[in-house]
């Protein structure tokens, strides 16, 4: 019974996974297929229409559809954000302004972020970790404290509206906290919607 409803618990979510070229492939296929597997819809939004490469490690491996480019994807119509890694990838996706517009509404809106490896560059850069605790690929650890984080080495770190890892060997527990995090926020948003419709109504 209760995985049936860990199967259902993100219907209804749309989740953005921001990528360029070189991501890490295995951290974006692995959460992106707990997601779904969860209920939730995902979209694949990088640079530019087409395809996007993934890799692994330093090698190519597969590539993957584009459902948007980064300037035409509007944080509001997601529910949250994956941001996989691989050197390649964070190194680029950091530079891109609207990438960054992108975690920032989401953050804004106070959103799930889930962020691994050396994704957290893009947070870094968006200036979303000053005052976070998160972990990550451990060579990001000074620029993550530079930026006013503070840096745990763990397999998984929940702050608030953000879960991180540091690399594809803690993607298990990563997904894990990760769905439970958006589930959290959805019955959170759905007994909010009650909530006010119930007052509404006692006022009416």
């Amino acid at each position: 019974m209760a995985q049936a409803s860990n199967e259902q618990a993100l219907n209804g979510i749309t989740i953005a996974i921001l990528v360029t070229d070189g991501f890490e492939q295995v951290e974006m296929t692995e959460p992106r297929d707990a997601f779904e597997k969860a209920g939730a819809l995902t979209k694949i939004i990088s640079q530019k229409h087409g395809k996007v490469q993934g890799f692994k490690h330093d090698e190519k491996a597969d590539q993957f559809d584009v459902d948007l480019a980064f300037d035409e994807a509007d944080s509001q119509d997601f529910d949250a954000v994956l941001l996989p890694g691989g050197v390649f990838n964070s190194d680029q996706i950091r530079m891109i302004e609207p990438a960054q517009r992108l975690v920032q509404g989401i953050q804004k809106e106070g959103k799930p972020i889930a962020v691994i490896c050396h994704g957290g560059w893009l947070l870094v850069s968006a200036g979303l970790v000053k005052g976070r605790t998160m972990t990550s690929w451990p060579s990001l650890q000074d620029d993550i404290r530079n930026a006013g984080g503070n840096w745990l080495d763990q397999e998984v770190v929940r702050d608030n509206n953000l879960v991180s890892s540091r690399k594809p060997a803690d993607i298990p527990a990563f997904n894990q906290k990760a769905v439970e995090l958006i589930a959290e926020r959805v019955r959170a948003s759905v007994k909010g919607t009650e909530d006010e419709q119930i007052g509404f109504g006692a006022g009416s």
